[in-house]
């Protein structure tokens, strides 16, 4: 559709429902009749009442524990819904999980720092961090299509008995949306700015006999020009299918295929070989004076999964599933290495190619039954994932020019290249798993569950390495108590063991794999869910065997040495005023440091602030049915960007504005929705990876108008 088709189509739904043009728009699936009304209908960061809530009535995948609402789950956890998501607009991992204190944007929708987030300071690991539909895929460069989503939940801490591998800031899992018992279609159209155009088709329903087979397509066409990116280009489609073989067997089938061009993305900004004790001044996120048309970030994502549950009776079921999923990535990126306060740099590039590809099998029993007076809850598994990872050994890595951050980057190198891809590395995982949630008296139980791992790690260039473990056990314990039927008290103990990571281009020691770490954690917390409120809290102490960087000469080192501690306090509350307002809010103190061991010792960890606070008010306009308006923002305290704790990122907050406006047109259901971030286009550097930063996300509106027939 022509450009100026598609903002005249805009502008006309807006006038025919009574919205008026350049006023924050927004996006829902929902109707607006009836309880559609009291759905979400917010912000940047505060959806509706009942889906930007913290939705501990909602159950959320815990891998080897199986599925649990938040509210018996005796670790912290967030979920987010596609509602919410829609009505904040959503267009990178940072801003998922806006509204929760704990997370930290260290992303860039754009370039390849796409899945990088920290959680509890602890950046999420991008092999073996992030699921969809509960199982493995390779994050690296990816920039998932949040409107195919469902809900994306979040596990803090460590994940090591629930799904083995992984590192000690949690787990994040994208659940795809699902087929619907009615016929479901849809049409959106949508814009963000600087000058980006979306259309997303949703059709979803049941047919056959007795509308035994369920079906869900999405597909997204996105094309334009970012604020921060000279070209975007993307076609995502995915497809969700199930069939009731018979009354108690399910067979499901979930896919996800995109292509996503980027051209001209903002660079990274590192610091080894910065000679000055204070940052240069703040510099707009805008792409203005940085990368040119010669830069590019290309990849493609297949996931694919299938999967059968038997519910052999009302208490036992089984059921196994498979899935493989494949990254590939074509990367020309500079990466601007800064010099000094004044902004000088070094303009380095990387013109690379990977690839990675994970297949994983599980089986698993799920039952309930009881001992004299105990009721037990089990669930026991067994699992195998391999992940290979492939990269070019032909690429080009070396300064290409010099520049100032205040001045137009005037650098070129177009790829020429075709890159020779070799295996790098590869992980094998088997494991077996268990666990029994007792149930001793109507108030108290307790989880215990344990995971024990056979894993192999091979490296293979430019190092050939090996590291072979069997018997590796991550177990947990969770003790629970219920004062009332809506509240959960309970203390939790959780080991994990991660894999080495393989450094990154730019190192001395660039492409080894490292050795695996192994991190505890104790955790006490409480959730409470009632009419008018939910809150949560929690109390934790991590220890995790450090990982850190050293520079000599300018050039880095990845090293491991010693342990870090990350020890803090997270809480996170709504509450609900009369049927038009909503309040929610969140805070992070957290306390980190180098333990001993490490040549870093009593530093801040790099990259963990110690406090971060984020607030949220909606409200529903009683004079305009289906309106809603809100304002959300988020304060992030400073942050240490190296382990030697010379360089520090000052604190900063951000807000936003949104609003959702449902209503029907010509029998149609009709949403318009808009987002306003960054308000008041505050200019921040926002910490990426230890010794690296971004220009923080300048100010930018997005528009959609969703028709649901």
């Amino acid at each position: 559709m022509p450009r100026r088709h598609q903002l005249a189509a805009l502008a006309q739904l807006a006038v025919l429902t009574g919205f008026p043009v350049g006023t924050a728009l927004a996006q829902d699936g929902a109707p607006a009749t009836g309880s559609a009304q009291s759905l979400p209908t917010v912000t940047v960061s505060a959806a509706a009442v009942d889906d930007a809530g913290l939705q501990l009535d909602r159950k959320a995948s815990t891998g080897a524990l199986g599925s649990r609402a938040q509210l018996d789950t005796p670790y912290s956890t967030t979920i987010v819904t596609g509602e919410d998501l829609a009505d904040r607009q959503v267009s990178k991992l940072g801003d998922v999980f806006a509204m929760d204190a704990s997370v930290t944007d260290n992303s860039n929708g754009y370039n390849s720092w796409s899945s990088y987030l920290s959680v509890r300071g602890l950046q999420i690991d991008w092999q073996n961090g992030y699921k969809i539909n509960g199982l493995p895929f390779i994050a690296y460069g990816i920039t998932l299509p949040y409107e195919h989503m469902e809900q994306v939940e979040l596990l803090k801490g460590l994940p090591g008995f629930m799904y083995g591998f992984a590192t000690p800031g949690g787990i994040v899992n994208y659940v795809t949306k699902k087929p619907t018992e009615t016929f479901t279609a849809a049409f959106e159209l949508g814009y963000r700015a600087a000058n980006v155009w979306s259309e997303h088709v949703d059709l979803g329903g049941r047919a056959g006999p007795d509308n035994m087979f369920g079906y869900r397509l999405n597909y997204t066409h996105e094309e334009g020009t970012p604020y921060n990116a000279r070209n975007i280009n993307r076609d995502t489609v995915s497809l969700g299918l199930d069939a009731r073989l018979t009354r108690d067997l399910t067979w499901t089938f979930d896919s996800i295929y995109q292509d996503r061009r980027s051209t001209g993305q903002m660079p990274s900004f590192s610091l080894w070989s910065y000679g000055d004790t204070a940052l240069p001044a703040n510099v707009s996120g805008r792409i203005g004076n940085f990368a040119g048309n010669d830069q590019h970030l290309n990849t493609t994502l297949q996931l694919y999964t299938t999967g059968l549950r038997y519910q052999i009776n009302p208490d036992w079921a089984v059921s196994t599933n498979y899935s493989f999923n494949k990254v590939n990535r074509s990367r020309n990126e500079s990466t601007y290495n800064l010099l000094n306060q004044a902004g000088d740099y070094n303009d380095q590039r990387y013109d690379t190619a990977q690839n990675q590809q994970v297949g994983q099998w599980q089986a698993m029993l799920e039952g309930r039954f009881r001992t004299g007076q105990f009721g037990h809850q089990v669930v026991a598994g067994l699992s195998w994932q391999k992940q290979i990872d492939r990269y070019d050994n032909n690429g080009f890595g070396g300064q290409i020019g010099t520049g100032n951050l205040y001045a137009p980057n005037t650098n070129t190198y177009f790829s020429s290249t075709a890159f020779n891809k070799v295996r790098n590395s590869d992980i094998t995982q088997k494991s077996a798993f268990a666990s029994d949630t007792v149930q001793l008296t109507e108030r108290w139980s307790v989880l215990a569950g344990l995971r024990v791992t056979n894993f192999e790690q091979n490296g293979y260039v430019p190092v050939t390495s090996s590291y072979t473990k069997n018997g590796v056990i991550t177990p947990t314990l969770a003790l629970m108590f219920k004062p009332v039927p809506a509240a959960t008290v309970y203390a939790s103990y959780v080991e994990a063991l991660e894999p080495g990571s393989i450094v990154p281009d730019g190192f001395t020691n660039a492409r080894q794999l490292l050795s695996p770490i192994r991190s505890k954690q104790y955790e006490l917390g409480v959730k409470a869910d009632q009419q008018k409120w939910s809150a949560t809290a929690a109390l934790f102490r991590i220890e995790r065997g450090a990982e850190y960087d050293s520079v000599s000469g300018g050039v880095p080192t990845r090293r491991q040495d010693g342990t870090s501690i990350y020890q803090g306090v997270e809480l996170a509350g709504v509450y609900r005023l009369g049927p038009q307002w909503e309040f929610g809010g969140s805070a992070m103190v957290l306390d980190t440091y180098y333990d001993k061991g490490n040549p870093n010792a009593d530093n801040r960890v790099a990259g963990a602030p110690n406090l971060v606070l984020a607030g949220r008010v909606s409200y529903r306009v009683p004079f305009v049915p289906g309106l809603r308006i809100g304002v959300d923002g988020k304060y992030t305290g400073n942050i240490k960007v190296n382990a030697t704790n010379t360089l520090q990122a000052g604190g900063y907050t951000v807000f936003n504005l949104g609003a959702t406006y449902s209503t029907r047109l010509a029998g149609k259901d009709v949403t318009l929705r808009a987002a306003l971030n960054n308000l008041t286009n505050r200019q921040y550097w926002g910490f990426q990876y230890e010794n690296y930063l971004q220009p923080g996300d300048p100010r930018s509106v997005s528009l959609t108008a969703r028709v649901a027939f």
